[in-house]
């Protein structure tokens, strides 16, 4: 069962699509239930290319996880302008979304996880650095330099024109020079050290856009950690956005078995405590 919704945030309306687990219609969401939130890329949306989150978001709720993808504001159906709003904005967004569901659901405190993907793979970072509800992370072709990788997929001209003229047109988007400064001040590579959780880390080795490189480097900074675990899966021939049908199965795959391993650790650890 999913239904559309519209979660407020600072005068604005973050569209987003709550995706109920199997068997909710039966049960009545009686049980607490495992939260996944998908964050999305840069000028990007919930749909995601070729309905990469409908489609992850809809097997991930067969599987038993309530889910939440939504549309940054200024993306998607949200109102707002996206050039205008920095990371840090971003990672309220995101913090908005997740206490929507906790409030609006009997959601598992010890099972609160973040996928995000590009752009939306360092906002997840930094959000989960900031907010402790969140326990796992699942990095999809992360950003590890928010500034240098966007400047690199925008080219460095929509940069200085921003600077130069007060705002630049992006696919669409009027980007400001605020933006551009916003994506300089934080740095997830240094940040990521901080997050307590467990963690995936997938890439495809034909991403053209971030480089497959970044999947390596975060494993380190979190294995740099004095507990909790960091996985990597390097998908082959996988690009940005997974789009071949193979590599986009082993991606959702990996991540639901990764998923699936995170509740059967928690339960092995119940039974021990009891």
């Amino acid at each position: 069962m999913e239904r559309q919704i519209g979660i407020r945030f600072e005068g604005e309306e973050l569209a987003a699509t709550l995706h109920y687990p199997r068997g909710v219609e039966k049960t009545g969401c009686q049980n607490r239930n495992s939260l996944v939130i998908i964050c999305h890329g840069f000028v990007g949306s919930r749909i995601g290319v070729d309905r990469l989150f409908v489609n992850t978001a809809r097997k991930l709720a067969h599987a038993g996880h309530m889910v939440i993808r939504f549309d940054y504001a200024g993306c998607g159906e949200s109102t707002g302008e996206y050039g205008e709003q920095g990371i840090e904005s971003m990672i309220n967004q995101t913090r908005a979304v997740l206490d929507y569901a906790v409030s609006c659901a009997d959601v598992d405190p010890k099972k609160i996880t973040l996928i995000g993907h590009s752009l939306g793979g360092a906002v997840s970072v930094l959000t989960a650095v900031r907010d402790k509800r969140v326990k796992n992370l699942i990095l999809w072709s992360a950003v590890g330099y928010p500034f240098n990788d966007i400047v690199k997929i925008t080219e460095r001209r929509v940069y200085d024109q921003a600077v130069k003229e007060g705002a630049a047109d992006y696919l669409g988007y009027r980007f400001t020079p605020a933006f551009f400064e916003s994506l300089a001040q934080f740095q997830p590579f240094q940040e990521a050290v901080k997050f307590s959780g467990d963690v995936l880390v997938v890439h495809g080795t034909s991403d053209d856009m971030i480089p497959v490189d970044y999947a390596f480097l975060y494993q380190k900074v979190f294995w740099m950690r004095s507990d909790n675990r960091c996985d990597k899966e390097i998908i082959f021939q996988a690009d940005h956005t997974y789009s071949s049908g193979a590599e986009r199965a082993r991606l959702m795959e990996r991540t639901l078995e990764w998923l699936d391993e995170r509740e059967r650790i928690e339960k092995e650890w119940q039974h021990w405590m009891i």
